[in-house]
């Protein structure tokens, strides 16, 4: 029998994949390859920067603690996607393994799902800052940091297992070549020779429930905030406390878009590239930005930043 396929009856079981990557066009991928080599390594530095810098004394708080939490999850993001996909870009061999398969798409469903109730997390943390300013210290101590963070991961695991025990359990019979730069859940359903309409609503109450329920709660905790902040007198303290939750919103905002944007529709055909697009932003220019946007909008990191430099 071929290494990469075994036939079963008047249908092909695939134990190999092939990667299309983010452009067919042989002139494109060296430019490519050297734009995402760049951005790869902005990710690492950037996340890697903050991790070290959350670490000073000065930033012992659980705020900094959730950031630096979120650069790991970011480098692991990253990772998990971009080296095979600079790999695919300078190699003609673009295949991956059947098992290489399932633990890429486990990975990053994982990951994804624990950064958006991670975010929640965070939401919490800035809501117990802003509306209990004097049980701030004895809510989020230490131990309920390390849970709250204990539990996203958790969640994010069942997630993760339902999710890719769910996608190999569909009848996945060709072509073996996947039109994507990645295993995921919406290129992958498309090689099914089953019918997947029940496997997609699914999918959508799972992006539902890992993507607004955490967004619903984020919006609840920043009603709240900004209907305390409107409270405070001192214009100087209001834009004070609004600039530490902007850089969070921002953040929010861009990984509620392209999330979105990738999963409430899993077989569409005619959006293909626009989740190709999606897809890179969510796992290699989001987790680019999300230094800058906490760096440069909190004066604190900045002060550490100068002087440890």
């Amino acid at each position: 029998e071929p290494a990469e396929e075994q036939d079963t009856g008047n249908h092909t079981l695939l134990t190999e994949f092939v990667l299309s990557g983010l452009s067919s066009r042989p002139e494109l991928q060296h430019l490519l390859f050297f734009t995402i080599c760049l951005v790869y390594s902005m990710t690492l530095m950037g996340n890697l920067l903050i991790c070290m810098v959350t670490v000073h004394p000065t930033l012992h708080m659980p705020m900094y603690f959730f950031l630096r939490v979120l650069s790991f999850l970011d480098i692991s993001t990253a990772s998990v996607v971009v080296p095979k996909m600079l790999a695919n870009l300078l190699s003609e061999d673009r295949s991956i393994s059947y098992l290489g398969c399932v633990t890429q798409l486990y990975c990053v469903v994982f990951l994804a799902a624990t950064e958006w109730y991670l975010l929640a997390a965070m939401a919490y943390d800035r809501y117990v800052a802003v509306c209990s300013p004097l049980r701030y210290s004895a809510i989020m101590n230490t131990r309920a940091c390390f849970s709250l963070v204990l539990l996203c991961c958790c969640s994010g695991k069942v997630v993760s297992v339902v999710q890719t025990a769910w996608v190999f359990t569909l009848s996945l019979c060709g072509p073996r070549r996947i039109d994507y730069f990645f295993c995921d859940i919406p290129p992958l359903i498309m090689l099914s020779c089953t019918d997947t309409s029940r496997y997609e609503k699914q999918l959508i109450s799972a992006t539902v429930l890992v993507i607004f329920t955490p967004f619903c709660l984020i919006l609840l905790s920043y009603t709240c905030i900004i209907s305390s902040i409107l409270k405070i007198s001192s214009a100087e303290s209001r834009h004070k406390t609004f600039s530490t939750c902007s850089s969070h919103l921002t953040v929010v905002t861009l990984y509620c878009a392209s999330g979105t944007l990738i999963y409430l529709q899993p077989k569409s055909s005619n959006s293909q590239d626009t989740k190709k697009i999606m897809a890179l932003i969510y796992t290699t220019v989001i987790p680019t930005l999300n230094p800058l946007i906490y760096s440069l909008r909190n004066k604190e990191v900045k002060e550490v930043l100068i002087r440890a430099m």
